[in-house]
């Protein structure tokens, strides 16, 4: 009786230990090897492609009072829909090369929805442009208007359902250049705080 628990014990043992380095092996892989894009909180910068992107605030807009009403100039929303500014910071911090800034954003919703940016006017003060920076310079630019306006970052306008403000989190998503030795983007998604 006690030589079958021992070989019972050991058996367990052994089972325990297989099934210990099946599982190791099956999820031993980064989540960026799978394909998984881990999302930064709103307010931590993320780096991509040698420029830093930080999200300082998202939140709706109201286009019938100051100061929202300078951020976009085109037609309301339609009944059920809302508009959100992401006001975002780009920051070339190298100290020699000039870097591309992003030029395609994506808002996805909890259910996989994917939505995205409204088209501003260049001459929009506050919309982001995508740009080359020179070595140490950001967008928005130092001294402009809406680096020293409330949000302090250039927007991203987005028209969202009111339906999927509750699908939360919601996670902007930022596309780099297509790199040919990696033969695919890099990608880096900040989860919204709103």
């Amino acid at each position: 009786m006690r030589l079958a628990r021992i070989q019972h014990a050991a058996l367990a043992g052994v089972a325990a230990v297989l099934m210990a380095v099946g599982t190791a092996g099956c999820g031993g892989l980064k989540k960026e090897e799978q394909g998984v894009v881990e999302p930064a909180r709103e307010g931590l910068a993320v780096d991509l492609g040698g420029v830093d992107y930080n999200v300082f605030i998202t939140r709706e807009l109201n286009l019938e009072i100051t100061p929202d009403k300078a951020y976009y100039q085109g037609p309301p929303p339609a009944p059920g829909f809302t508009y959100y500014g992401i006001f975002i910071e780009a920051c070339n911090n190298d100290e020699k090369k000039t870097r591309q800034t992003v030029r395609e954003f994506k808002v996805k919703d909890s259910q996989g929805t994917e939505y995205e940016p409204t088209l501003l006017s260049d001459d929009n003060a506050f919309g982001y442009q995508p740009r080359k920076l020179l070595p140490k310079q950001c967008i928005p630019e130092a001294g402009s208007v809406a680096q020293q306006g409330p949000a302090a970052g250039s927007m991203l306008l987005f028209k969202f359902p009111l339906a999927t403000t509750s699908n939360r989190p919601l996670e902007l998503e930022l596309s780099g250049p297509y790199d040919l030795l990696k033969a695919k983007r890099e990608m880096k998604a900040i989860e919204l705080d709103l």
